[in-house]
């Protein structure tokens, strides 16, 4: 047999959350809610889809390779240059490339734990050694990180607001932190769900990359445009970092479909507002449901919230998922009694609510 390379024999591949059709094929059921991946409830724009119709004329046509027409819409819609901006299919290609371009066997990369796993898998694959450093309530121990940089390291990957906790560092946090790192290890600052965000004190990562040449910012179609199936995200930083990202990007890495459909969601900032009020609307509804049910869940600051159930997680994430309801259960993220829900819409928080108090009901083993 062909031997592998050693390092990627024993990774784990990355599971995302259980696809609707295997759980109505698995369970019966005819009606399953989906609040497990952080997809939007609400669909994508309306622009979005008709430029996919569009340009399915073109469907036998290599994409632009440079994604130039996004590259302009998007440099237009942040205020930054052309050669700021690198495109993935998702920004967790992205990731995979900053890896790829940056590290090598023997090298250390600083990251939290626990925190998006691409992170770990991407750097192990090139063989670098992961540190990680516990969270501090659900959120980045920034000191805690910037002490674990050793001269090995070459990169820090900080998820902002955190998958799967779903907290956030503060703006002061983050600059305290850039201040004090290595202008030679490259900071990676992963806002896919920035767009979500309503709080004051979340960090400008567009104002601190001015003045940190070393960062780099992560964002996504994928999450409040709703263009997840299309496989669209970007990085955006120094001039300089992104060239060489560049330099490892495969050829015509993001579809037609992909790029015209986010050049199209982009211009529909109306749809945006919408999303992100309903969303808070919806963490408000779901925090209060969950104190009234004495239960404690993580500051929210995404499109998704963890909660500890006081019961065995994966027993709630069955019992659920036997209601129609799939999430993701806490004991595949090292949570043992917790769960992470993306928010919904209206009518699907409420069912869901209404499940939990049924599944909770039911399980009368209580974790400590």
């Amino acid at each position: 047999m062909i031997k592998p390379k050693a390092n990627v024999v024993n990774l784990k591949a990355y599971q995302p959350g259980k696809p609707i059709e295997e759980v109505k094929r698995e369970l019966g059921l005819t009606e399953i809610t989906k609040l497990a991946s952080n997809e939007n409830p609400f669909g994508c724009s309306d622009k979005a889809k008709q430029a996919i119709i569009e340009e399915m004329d073109n469907i036998s046509l290599y994409p632009d390779g440079a994604s130039q027409e996004l590259t302009a819409a998007v440099s237009e819609h942040l205020s930054v240059s052309p050669n700021q901006i690198i495109f993935g299919a998702g920004s967790d290609e992205v990731i995979l490339m900053i890896a790829r371009a940056y590290l090598v066997s023997g090298d250390e990369t600083v990251m939290a734990t626990h925190t998006f796993p691409q992170y770990k898998h991407n750097s192990e694959i090139e063989g670098a050694h992961c540190i990680e450093v516990p969270l501090v309530n659900g959120a980045h121990n920034l000191m805690g990180m910037l002490a674990a940089i050793t001269d090995k390291t070459k990169i820090v990957w900080i998820c902002n607001p955190n998958n799967p906790t779903g907290s956030m560092v503060t703006q002061l946090q983050v600059k305290a932190f850039l201040e004090q790192v290595s202008p030679d290890v490259l900071v990676v600052l992963d806002e896919a769900y920035c767009e979500y965000n309503t709080s004051p004190e979340y960090p400008n990562g567009l104002q601190l990359l001015k003045n940190h040449p070393n960062l780099i910012l992560l964002r996504t179609f994928s999450k409040i445009y709703g263009l997840a199936s299309l496989r669209i995200g970007y990085g955006i930083g120094h001039p300089d970092v992104i060239r060489m990202i560049n330099q490892v990007r495969e050829p015509f890495n993001t579809t037609r479909l992909a790029q015209a459909a986010a050049k199209a969601a982009l211009q529909d900032q109306q749809f945006v507002d919408s999303c992100r009020e309903q969303n808070a609307m919806g963490l408000r509804y779901l925090n209060d449901k969950f104190t009234g049910l004495g239960l404690k869940a993580f500051p929210a600051h995404g499109n998704f919230i963890m909660v500890d159930t006081n019961k065995p997680a994966d027993k709630v994430f069955q019992g659920l998922l036997e209601l129609g309801f799939i999430v993701r259960g806490g004991h595949q993220l090292d949570f043992p009694t917790s769960i992470r829900v993306t928010v919904g819409s209206t009518e699907q928080n409420t069912k869901f609510i209404n499940a939990l108090e049924q599944v909770l009901q039911n399980i009368t083993v209580e974790v400590n």
